[in-house]
């Protein structure tokens, strides 16, 4: 007889690990429109892609109330979290970098207009970091919740705001004025110079000087993930258009120089 080490076998009655994780809705949700072996991968590259984006928001959100409240060593906590879920974003291009341009030609067709371009969820992660490029909600008009999610998202502060809020009060220093929630964060040298004085003197504000880290981190490997998208995209298409109707790679390039937290590179010219 097999000794299984008394692990239950029957689940008949009780929740199994299936059950748990919803796994039927998630093994089944793939569904390819074409006759080629390759549109399996790219599916299943794109819906894991969005469920660790899920976590990130998860994470993201209750980083920044916990940063509001002045709680900040758990926001350092969730801020790592969502530095390495993008490092396992990152792997995702490794695997869909298999794939050739042949082998995406095959079923390209059935993709119609649906691109990663109209991403709600990539949306509101970039709105949660401080790029608010609003006139792109529009893109999602005709699925009204996730509508309704962004313009409640753009109703608040993002991150940022709210870190250099938290920063200018512990560091007892006139906060700037704060811009409109529904607008990308822009460069202000009195930001860059309260980063300077943490960064000049990190014993003394040692809480601020890890979030500055943190920060950093988190773009770092956002931008990474940002720089291996071009790279398959052009890898794989070239330059020819998206199938959301962007230029492809150019737009894609025009997006690496989008800076997330600009005081905090640009202070380190500085120091």
């Amino acid at each position: 007889m097999t000794d299984h080490h008394g692990a239950k076998l029957d689940f008949s009655k009780d929740m199994s690990y299936g059950d748990y994780l919803g796994l039927d809705a998630i093994l089944t949700a793939q569904h390819p429109l074409s006759d080629a072996h390759d549109e399996m991968l790219f599916i299943v590259q794109h819906q894991t892609s969005e469920l660790w984006m899920r976590l990130a928001i998860h994470e993201l959100q209750t980083a920044r109330a916990r940063v509001a409240s002045g709680d900040l060593q758990p926001a350092f906590k969730m801020l790592s979290r969502v530095a390495r879920i993008f490092e396992q974003l990152n792997g995702a291009w490794d695997v869909l970098r298999t794939m050739t341009p042949s082998e995406y030609t095959a079923f390209r067709p059935s993709l119609g207009n649906s691109s990663g371009f109209q991403s709600h969820q990539y949306r509101m992660v970039e709105y949660l970091l401080g790029n608010r490029q609003v006139a792109l909600k529009k893109v999602h008009e005709h699925r009204t919740e996730a509508h309704a999610t962004l313009e409640a998202e753009l109703a608040q502060p993002s991150l940022y705001q709210v870190a250099v809020a938290v920063v200018a009060e512990k560091l007892n220093v006139q906060a700037p004025d704060p811009a409109p929630s529904q607008s990308a964060w822009s460069a202000d040298p009195s930001v860059q110079a309260m980063w300077k004085t943490i960064y000049e003197d990190p014993a003394t504000c040692w809480e601020l000087y890890e979030l500055a880290e943190k920060l950093v981190d988190l773009e770092d490997y956002f931008r990474r993930w940002r720089f291996n998208h071009v790279t398959t995209v052009e890898r794989i298409i070239g330059f020819k258009r998206g199938t959301g109707g962007t230029s492809g790679v150019g737009y894609l390039r025009k997006m690496l120089e989008v800076e997330l937290f600009p005081e905090l590179w640009h202070v380190r010219g500085e120091l």
